[in-house]
């Protein structure tokens, strides 16, 4: 199952995400999740896996092509040159030729940088050593900015997303700017939403588990969610959601819980180093 980014290439709807993950702890899950049929690894610099995440790529029993690793930019390295260094210690790590999708983790308005890294990154691109371009915890007015400045849009932008901050005028303008939502931290944290009433009820009505529905919850939005889990069970659990579906109203009862706020930073604020 793909969904078309606006460069014209597909990019897996369910992926597999890797923090906190240590490069031990990475190698083996990948490993793991790929021969479930995970197709997607999100990883970056600043979780300290890379290394862990290009052994498993490496001995994965599938073509290279057929995995879609991304990776980002730690704040430390914004600016042109600094990304472009940054971009070649990732990809030293991992051990590829080329990454499917690179991202700046964070806009980091405070330092000024993120228009000079975006042009990296075009230029990245241009080089073909990272296939897409996008964004992580981006505003519409920090995306609105790197456009008037490049004339170039990212295909991604990855954000915080579940049920309790679901995001929706966020999303809408994602949809209307040709962007896809990528989820992190798509279950929540703590279990707090996997212990929601009516996440329970819907995967008794089902007879899936509350993860399962909540992924689920994801993908009908047409965002591509990328759990964490270094669990096989869970994992594999994980993956299987698109046999079965949620009604409308099962929809809207899920966005009800919306109103929580963020687990994570404020793309405002947050300094990422």
């Amino acid at each position: 199952m793909t969904i078309m980014l606006s460069d014209g290439r597909p990019m897996p709807r369910i992926g597999l995400g890797t923090w906190p993950m240590n490069d031990n702890e990475a190698r083996q899950a990948v490993t793991h999740a790929v021969s479930l049929g995970y197709r997607l690894i999100d990883t970056a610099a600043s979780y300290g896996n890379e290394t862990g995440v290009g052994a498993a790529v490496a001995d994965a029993r599938v073509a290279r092509e057929e995995l879609f690793v991304t990776t980002k930019l730690r704040g430390s390295q914004h600016g042109y040159d600094a990304a472009m260094r940054g971009f070649e210690e990732s990809r030293a790590r991992l051990g590829l030729d080329y990454v499917d999708l690179y991202l700046i983790h964070w806009p980091l308005p405070g330092r000024g940088l993120y228009v000079d890294t975006w042009r990296a990154f075009v230029h990245l691109r241009e080089q073909g050593l990272a296939r897409s371009i996008g964004v992580s915890n981006f505003t519409p007015e920090q995306i609105e900015r790197l456009v008037a400045e490049t004339g170039v849009w990212p295909v991604v932008n990855q954000v915080e997303l579940h049920p309790l901050f679901a995001q929706r005028d966020l999303r809408a303008w994602h949809a209307e700017h040709d962007i896809v939502t990528e989820s992190w931290s798509p279950l929540g944290a703590g279990g707090k939403l996997l212990d929601e009433p009516v996440v329970a009820d819907l995967a008794t009505a089902h007879g899936r588990t509350p993860a399962q529905v909540v992924l689920r919850w994801h993908v009908q939005l047409g965002a591509v969610p990328i759990p964490k889990s270094a669990d096989p069970g869970r994992m594999r659990q994980n993956f299987e959601v698109f046999d079965f579906s949620l009604s409308d109203e099962e929809m809207a009862r899920l966005a009800a819980l919306d109103g929580a706020g963020r687990i994570g930073g404020d793309p405002d604020t947050y300094v990422e180093l």
